[in-house]
């Protein structure tokens, strides 16, 4: 099943992708109420209206196919690390802390946007893509979500969208000098889409170690970037999950990224493996385009960079302990 939002003259829809056309959800369900009932139910959903007649796909423009409760994102490819590293550092380095957990970061869930939205970023230099596939967390029967194992974690996931990082590298790169973050550099969009596929369609991509086996790429302006199996991250999704709900909560509506593939999965990447600006970094006009094997496709333009009013530097002031 593919389940998506969507806009037709005007008027906004959630439903599911049928062939060459999207079906309203019966009853008024929205996608948020559709995670909470979890993949058995919406199954029973499906076959409500799997010969209705819908609107053609073609005439609707798909939004973000959720409003996402919270937005992790992990870094979890090895070679993204080296790469990135070497721009950073100047060498490859990936720490040894790197290997002992599948680390992740908070991103903004108000900047997400859909498949075919334009981004506007802050003011920035260093403009960048990142390539990566995510996971959608719904209801697991009885279970709450909180310090799963690996095993219960997997079926708490109800599928798995195309995820566009966009990252401003010169401002990511100043708060991470700081040893918090990233923020600013991070959370001005993040792309989402086209729709969610299902956990059981995906199935047979799902390798004998549990690692997701679907081939993924990026393209500007129609050159190929990038390109990697899922499967070579270093830990599978629902290892993610059952990391994130340690000692905290995953719950439906979560969006959990795999952090950005390896051999060309992001720009920042390249330019550490090149030493120097090669490729360049995005401009406005640039396309980005991500297609992944047994979801589909998303393509984001780069729109006019929007300048924050401007605040002051930290104000250097005596230390007085008493008034």
């Amino acid at each position: 099943m593919r389940i998506a939002r969507w806009t037709h003259d005007s008027t906004d829809g959630e439903g599911f992708v049928i062939d060459d056309r999207v079906v309203a959800f019966p009853d008024g369900l929205s996608v948020e109420e559709v995670l909470k009932r979890g993949l058995d139910a919406t199954a029973a959903i499906f076959e409500r209206v799997v010969d209705a007649g819908g609107t053609a796909l073609s005439d609707v423009r798909l939004r973000a196919p959720l409003a996402p409760a919270s937005v992790r994102d992990f870094v979890a490819f090895e070679e993204h690390v080296e790469g990135v590293s070497a721009g950073v550092e100047g060498k490859s380095n990936v720490a040894a802390e790197w290997y002992e957990a599948p680390t992740f970061y908070f991103t903004n869930p108000h900047t997400i946007l859909g498949p075919l939205d334009e981004v506007s970023p802050p003011v920035t230099e260093r403009l960048d893509f990142e390539l990566e596939v995510a996971v959608v967390i719904g209801t697991a029967g009885d279970s709450d979500g909180v310090n799963l194992t690996a095993e219960a974690a997997r079926s708490h996931i109800f599928g798995y969208t195309i995820m566009n990082d966009w990252s401003a590298r010169d401002l990511q790169a100043r708060e991470m000098k700081v040893r918090l973050g990233p923020c600013k550099g991070k959370d001005f969009g993040t792309t989402l889409g086209p729709w969610i596929v299902t956990a059981d369609e995906l199935e047979p991509y799902v390798d004998p170690d549990g690692f997701l086996a679907v081939h993924a790429e990026v393209f500007v302006n129609g050159e190929l970037i990038g390109e990697d199996l899922v499967s070579n991250a270093g830990w599978t999704f629902p290892e993610f999950v059952a990391y994130a709900s340690r000692n905290s909560r995953v719950v439906p509506g979560d969006v959990l990224g795999s952090g950005t593939v390896g051999n060309g999965g992001c720009l920042g990447e390249l330019w550490g493996r090149n030493q120097g600006l090669t490729p360049p970094p995005l401009r406005v006009g640039d396309a980005v385009r991500m297609v992944v094997e047994g979801i589909g496709e998303i393509t984001g333009r780069v729109g006019e960079s929007v300048a924050a009013p401007a605040l002051p530097g930290a104000r250097e002031r005596p230390r007085t302990r008493h008034r």
